[in-house]
């Protein structure tokens, strides 16, 4: 099965792993499951990062540096997904989150979100 990581956690799974629910652990660790990050989380960490957010302090090239090198798989933004966004209901007004949920669907890949406004999207979403 192929996880799609939002940002969120997609920076605890590479940061301290106290901020991970234990019950996500197992599942990144699982070998059977493929880690997916989407360019649109780099991109929205190279925007907050370069604005002193303080929970987004993290190099993006070297972030995405190591993905890559420990086995995840980078999803582009494609078109299709853009045009996905504009099926989705006025849950989240984020362009990030709404882009990840967008890709989620498009691709059928499951997308693992800490953000209950991002669950409550139609789709395979888990609230983690």
């Amino acid at each position: 099965m192929s996880l799609l990581l939002d940002t969120h956690i997609l920076l605890w799974a590479a940061g301290p792993a106290e901020m991970l629910s234990p019950e996500i652990v197992p599942r990144l660790e699982d070998p059977d499951e493929q880690l997916v990050f989407s360019v649109a989380s780099i991109w929205e960490i190279a925007i907050k990062s370069s604005r002193g957010r303080e929970n987004f302090r993290v190099d993006g090239a070297e972030l995405r540096r190591v993905l890559l090198a420990t086995g995840y798989n980078e999803l582009p933004v494609t078109g299709p997904h853009a045009l996905e966004t504009a099926a989705l209901p006025a849950i989240h007004g984020d362009p990030f989150d709404r882009i990840l949920v967008a890709q989620a669907r498009y691709e059928g890949i499951t997308l693992l979100t800490a953000d209950s406004k991002v669950a409550r999207y139609p789709g395979p979403i888990e609230l983690v």
